[in-house]
């Protein structure tokens, strides 16, 4: 069964540069990831991001649209054509293809809106009985 992880953000911290440091971390335990954005603008917003990270440790990664082969790949609209281990959900919204992966991390920004569909998500897999946690994220680390 899929597990389910929320980092709710609880600092000033771009839920961007949040999530490239959640990527890395996933990337470097040497697991696929899928980044469902909620939008091409926050895909490629992204996507650019990934680049200048952390340049001492680079992250392959490619948008979906793209059609190149990477460990790291981000997405707005599409399902993924292949099995990943991990999908990193920026959406806002449980995506139908959640329960092909083994893991979800659901990214929890600041403000209020963002909390609200969180909850809303959080019931939606709680429902269903998917094992959740939660994880406060108080600061960036480097």
């Amino acid at each position: 069964m899929t597990r389910i992880d929320f980092y709710q953000i609880e600092s000033g911290e771009p839920p961007l540069a949040f999530t490239c440091r959640l990527i890395d971390k996933i990337y470097h335990q040497g697991l696929r990831i899928h980044i469902h954005t909620e939008s091409l603008a926050q895909a490629e917003e992204l996507d650019e991001l990934l680049w200048s990270f952390r340049p001492e440790r680079f992250i392959p990664h490619a948008l979906v649209s793209v059609g190149e082969d990477a460990p790291v790949k981000i997405c707005h609209e599409s399902e993924p054509a292949d099995h990943q281990e991990v999908l990193v959900n920026l959406s806002g919204k449980v995506p139908d293809f959640f329960s092909r992966f083994d893991r979800v991390a659901e990214v929890v920004p600041l403000d209020e809106t963002h909390r609200t569909a969180a909850r809303e998500n959080y019931r939606f897999y709680k429902d269903r009985g998917y094992p959740l946690h939660y994880h406060s994220m108080t600061g960036s680390k480097k």
